[in-house]
């Protein structure tokens, strides 16, 4: 009967401390929340790539904005982001070009917390619709802007003829044909010779150098603890 009324003590004052206890963390530890789609700037630390890069590779950002709520500084710039490369495709022949996908896994608060982050990339030169960061997809882009640069060709010919002729009267219904003519054969050979060439061309890798600035945007709210 002793034991008993000593057991029922000792869990009462455990039960009381631990109340306690997490009653003064309630009151110390207050969150504020940084909403979904709010916007990241980061800058790069250290170079990522898909031409020296892998899986697994890790790398670490700095905040440049400020993130506020009201007047408070939640998260000041400066503030480390660290990451991992989640996949890398390299690039291949036919023009098919890299793609870089980049995993945001946690921010490191103030106060030496690590949050979890749920980011993706938002501005950047090309991003595939699953993410992935690319400067070019492949053969059929590639004959497309082959296109565009050959119609380029003939049109800035056929303009310097016309401006060829302006110091004669009458002159620049010879020049602007002739160079029109000319720009077009040029235009053409560039078209056929650079759209077999990229038949054999890899595509383009996918290179971030120190200092280069991402803007990603938060995909999922965090709560961030302030004291």
């Amino acid at each position: 009967m002793r034991s008993l009324k000593l057991f029922l003590i000792l869990v009462s004052i455990f039960c009381l401390t631990t109340t306690n206890a997490f009653a003064a963390f309630q009151a110390d530890a207050r969150t504020k929340r940084i909403p979904e789609g709010t916007l990241f700037k980061l800058e790069f630390l250290q170079p990522v790539s898909t031409f020296s890069g892998s899986a697994g590779d890790s790398f670490v950002a700095t905040l440049l904005n400020d993130q506020t709520s009201g007047t408070s500084v939640i998260l000041p710039a400066g503030t480390i982001v660290r990451g991992s490369v989640a996949d890398v495709k390299t690039a291949k022949r036919f023009s098919r070009g890299a793609k870089l996908y980049l995993d945001f896994d946690h921010v490191v608060t103030p106060t030496g917390r690590q949050i979890p982050l749920d980011m993706a990339v938002c501005q950047y030169e090309n991003i595939y619709y699953d993410g992935g960061l690319y400067k070019n997809l492949g053969y059929g882009e590639a004959v497309k802007n082959n296109y565009k640069k050959g119609c380029d060709i003939t049109v800035n010919a056929a303009q310097y003829g016309m401006k060829a002729g302006e110091s004669a009267p009458g002159i620049q219904y010879l020049t602007a044909p002739i160079c029109a003519i000319g720009g077009f054969l040029g235009g053409v050979g560039y078209f056929i010779g650079d759209s077999i060439a990229d038949m054999f061309r890899q595509g383009q890798d996918v290179y971030i150098n120190t200092g280069d600035v991402l803007t990603v945007k938060l995909i999922t709210p965090i709560d961030i603890p302030v004291y």
